[in-house]
């Protein structure tokens, strides 16, 4: 999934208002450092999301079989690819729906 800079700043101002309202949490940072700290993390998880797209769909384009984007056959390589180099990776499962 791709965000602008803009949308990962305001996801980013989201979740500190979340923590921000929750009174188990408590900052021993000041909330901007914080702030920037998730802008980090979430754009590094993004581009390593769209690294993995890259590789997955290498990797189905490189079958000795054509097998067409859109197919059944292609979104079921697609999900099972993906999740194998997102727990290789270390990354937790994302479940998609869709």
């Amino acid at each position: 999934m791709r965000l602008s800079r803009e949308k990962t700043v305001r996801l980013s101002h989201r979740i500190i208002d979340f923590l921000v309202s929750s009174p188990s949490v408590d900052f021993i940072e000041d909330r901007d450092t914080i702030r920037q700290e998730i802008v980090s993390i979430l754009t590094s998880l993004l581009k390593l999301e769209e690294q993995v797209d890259t590789d997955v769909r290498a990797k189905i384009g490189s079958q000795k079989k054509e097998i067409l984007e859109g197919s059944e056959e292609w979104d079921i390589l697609y999900r099972k690819y993906y999740a194998e180099s997102l727990k290789r990776l270390g990354v937790a499962e994302v479940h998609t729906h869709g």
